[in-house]
Order: structure tokens, then sequence, then C-alpha cells
């Protein structure tokens, strides 16, 4: 009797050199890279991104109907607003963006702004869970 072949293991690894970058819709300046999500990982509670703002990049007013959003400045400054607050980030700080809420995101700074951005559920840039004023 022969031994199971192995199966295939998913790759649970994500390295964001690997991962290609795209232009969201309602930003300027901006790419992002998907790094874990349905696509990459199979997640399916969560999705992880990449987003490089350029010095003048912004992420026009918005709001995601049914997913919550978190962003971690990882490098760069920026100014966000949120419910009718309006509030400055720096290296280190974490903003939450309510499902449902308008918010916005503008670099401040000379240098581009890198964050870590959290969905939940996983928008993948999906246009029905994008509303606009």
């Amino acid at each position: 009797m022969h031994p199971a072949l192995p199966t295939a293991r998913p790759l649970y690894r994500v390295r964001s050199a690997e991962v290609p970058a795209y232009s969201p819709a309602h930003h300027a300046h901006t790419r992002n890279q998907r790094l874990i999500g349905p696509d990459t990982v199979g997640a399916r509670q969560l999705e992880v991104l990449l987003g490089t703002l350029s010095p003048g990049g912004s992420a026009l007013p918005h709001a995601h109907p049914g997913v919550e959003q978190v962003c971690y400045v990882l490098e760069g400054t920026a100014r966000a607003t949120v419910a009718g607050q309006c509030f400055d980030l720096q290296v280190g700080d974490c903003c939450f963006f309510p499902a449902d809420e308008m918010h916005t995101v503008e670099v401040t700074g000379t240098a581009p702004l890198k964050l870590l951005v959290i969905y939940s559920p996983p928008y993948g840039e999906n246009p029905a869970l994008v509303r606009r004023p």
C-alpha cells in the first residue's frame, strides 16, 4: 500500500515586495498592496493592505457600508477626518473609521505616508462597498 501524497498547504506568509500595487478608487497619489485577504491567504473576516500615499496624496471623502477600517501609521504624517472629528496622525498612531461613516485622510508632510490598513469584513475594492457624498 502506498502512503497518501501530501496535499498542497496554503502559504500564510506574504512578502510585500512580491505583492502587486494598484491605485484605489477615490484616492489621489495612492498605491495599495493587498497583503492579507481572501485571495492571498484565504482570510474571510479581515483584510490587511499596505498603503503608500505620496506627498499631496489623499483619500477623498467616502464611507464603507458595513465595513470597519483601521489605519496604523508606519511612516510619515497625515490628517484624518471622521464623524466631524479632525486629527493629526504620526508614526505609531492608529485611527478607526466606523462602518458607514464618511472619512478622509491626507498627507501633511513632505515624505510619503505609509499605512497598514485593516478592513473587516474584507473590502476588496468592491464598488458596492463604498459610498461618496
